[in-house]
């Protein structure tokens, strides 16, 4: 197949996880097929973590999985697995870069620079969700519930999870008191309890709403 780099792909894509038929896309991409999907989203505070993901199919680590299926030590072992065998690229959008743009915004930007920072340049980019990110070096498609239903965005979910939590379990140490390596930045009483007590830290995201009202509370 033949695709220029305006093309916006329209695959006919499996419907759950499937080894085979994934192979055999990838294939019509001389194998440079790349999965991208982040992680964090939601917190309060720290970054949004993305990974672009391209699979060698001879070589799929065992249990693959959408990351929400997987328990923690398995997502750890196939974290390790995926960046022994795949190649693996990761880009975080900031919280300041998230204040300045959105959330949304952001983490288009860094799916961009994760798919262009891959050392193998993608011949395609399967996206989690609805929003296919400008400035893509290759064609791409949004897939919702993508990490249910393609590898590479299965490997992609892995892997922009585990690096994000193991950033903010170190960020626990240079702002302590938050409860960083528990909660992760996620909205948790206990999150919420620290943030009243302490005020914001640099980690935290000022434009979204408990973090903004704490500021305003404390003018």
């Amino acid at each position: 197949m033949v695709f220029s780099l305006q093309t916006a792909l329209q695959l006919d894509l499996p419907s759950r996880l499937s080894p085979r038929k994934e192979a055999r896309l990838a294939a019509d991409f001389e194998g440079r097929l790349a999965g991208i999907d982040e992680a964090g989203r939601g917190p309060w505070a720290g970054p949004v973590s993305v990974a672009a993901v391209i699979l060698d199919h001879r070589a799929l680590p065992r249990g693959l999985d959408d990351s929400k299926a997987l328990t923690g030590r398995e997502r750890e072992r196939l974290y390790d697995e995926i960046l022994a065998s795949a190649t693996v690229a990761v880009a975080f959008a900031s919280p300041a870069r998230i204040d300045a743009l959105n959330i949304r915004a952001a983490t288009l930007e860094a799916m961009t620079r994760a798919a262009r920072a891959c050392s193998t340049p993608p011949a395609a980019c399967l996206i989690d969700g609805r929003d296919v990110p400008p400035g893509l070096p290759c064609p791409a498609q949004a897939v919702v519930k993508g990490d249910a239903r393609i590898l590479c965005i299965a490997a992609a979910s892995i892997v922009a999870k585990v690096a994000r939590d193991r950033l903010m379990t170190r960020m626990d140490g240079i702002w302590p008191g938050y409860g960083f390596a528990a909660h992760k930045g996620y909205g948790t009483a206990t999150h919420a309890e620290a943030l009243a007590r302490l005020g914001p830290c640099p980690l935290h995201r000022r434009s979204f709403r408990p973090v903004r009202a704490c500021l305003e509370g404390g003018a």
